[in-house]
């Protein structure tokens, strides 16, 4: 029987670091759903402060004794600072030549752009050298109507037709990489068309969320089902679940869990390692003081002193029931229900990282109705396809 197409997992997913080099906190756009509330074009990060944490990390292979390496590079917006990162992945190359590292030839260079820098001959230059090592996603949020309401310039204009131009030469590139594609209550009547747009533009893994901040309306959870319900029908009766994702419908969501087999944290907080440009380390990037509205930035060490195991030891002690309510833990449709450890924190009533932000649970709730829809049409429809095959193939058959 076939099956749809499912989101690809992550490369090496489960045995590779993942380290995060914040090579600028400055960014072209003010997106209105941003979490990262400190942005500014001072902090930049420099080669020195780059070479001490990549001559750390290499050297300690005792505490960094993961199979392969993915190096992350974020800002604002990473490709402000190309030369710099083209600096750095060379760096790290030659490194772990010489020191013939078990990661020379298993690491990745990951990046999430804006799309506005992409077709710049730098950042080309930059791809070409490296394409065999890259995964990049540039985030485009549908329409025009849909991408110019959040993701605006500083002086209020829309970025569309800035980023989609570049969007057929990143498919040239890199045709399966997917878009994030974020959601919030004012966009919410948008989903369907946007989605489908995306598609339209030849982009087939479409990963969308809602916002984990406490935005929501009465009524968006209604909103959003009804869209998805919208969407899970167009998609089946079009069958563009053939070639296409749509990170909404998954069949692991809306399921009872285990509390002893499946109680793992949502993220990797505390098993990655993120460092800004004062060289200071984060157990994430969401715990660096510009992701953060109300709460002190969690530093868990720095190049000079290295990891503080004891400031990180609370991050690895994280899992599903150590942070939820009894409510979330027996939650009869809790798998797939997300958390951000950075936003628990953030939103927690003391400066704990062990209180679960719920703000989401109503918009997940509306989001399982549809994913059961979803799956529930789709596996009818694909069974008596089945079964007509069979019947054609053997016309005896008596099944």
């Amino acid at each position: 029987m076939a099956t749809p197409k499912q989101n690809s997992k992550s490369w090496q997913e489960g045995m590779a670091k993942s380290i995060t080099f914040i090579v600028t906190k400055d960014c072209q756009l003010a997106c209105k759903y941003c979490y990262l509330v400190g942005k500014n074009s001072e902090e930049r990060m420099s080669f020195d402060i780059v070479k001490h944490v990549i001559n750390y990390v290499l050297s300690n292979r005792e505490m960094f004794n993961e199979k392969s390496v993915i190096f992350d590079f974020i800002g604002g917006e990473p490709f402000l600072e190309i030369e710099l990162i083209d600096k750095i992945c060379d760096y790290l190359k030659e490194q772990m030549y010489i020191l013939n590292h078990p990661w020379f030839n298993s690491y990745r260079f990951n990046f999430s752009t804006n799309g506005i820098m992409y077709n710049d001959p730098r950042v080309q230059a930059y791809i070409t050298k490296n394409v065999s090592h890259l995964s990049i996603g540039i985030t485009i949020d549908g329409t025009q109507h849909k991408h110019d309401m959040n993701r605006i310039y500083k002086d209020g204009r829309g970025s569309y037709n800035d980023v989609v131009k570049n969007i057929p030469l990143w498919l040239k590139q890199f045709p399966d990489s997917g878009t994030k594609v974020t959601v919030g209550s004012e966009d919410l009547p948008f989903i369907v068309e946007s989605v489908l747009h995306l598609y339209s533009l030849g982009i087939k893994n479409v990963n969308i969320n809602v916002v984990f901040e406490d935005v929501w309306e009465d009524g968006d959870d209604k909103l959003l089902e009804t869209q998805l319900l919208q969407l899970a029908d167009i998609i089946i009766d079009q069958k563009l679940y053939e070639k296409h994702s749509c990170s909404f419908f998954s069949d692991f969501i809306g399921k009872q869990q285990d509390r002893d087999r499946e109680n793992q944290n949502w993220c990797g907080a505390g098993k990655m390692l993120s460092v800004d440009a004062a060289g200071n380390f984060y157990p994430c990037t969401r715990f660096a003081k510009y992701s953060l509205r109300s709460k002190p930035p969690i530093i868990i060490g720095n190049i000079h002193d290295g990891i503080n195991t004891n400031l990180l030891r609370p991050f690895l002690t994280l899992d599903r029931c150590t942070q939820s309510t009894e409510e979330c833990i027996a939650c009869e449709i809790a798998s797939g229900c997300a958390w951000c450890q950075g936003e628990n924190y953030d939103a927690a009533d003391t400066p704990t990282i062990f209180q679960r932000a719920t703000a989401i649970c109503k918009m997940h709730k509306a989001r399982a109705k549809a994913n059961n829809y979803y799956w529930s049409r789709l596996s009818r429809i694909l069974q008596k396809e089945e079964l007509a095959q069979l019947r054609k193939e053997s016309p005896k058959c008596t099944i």
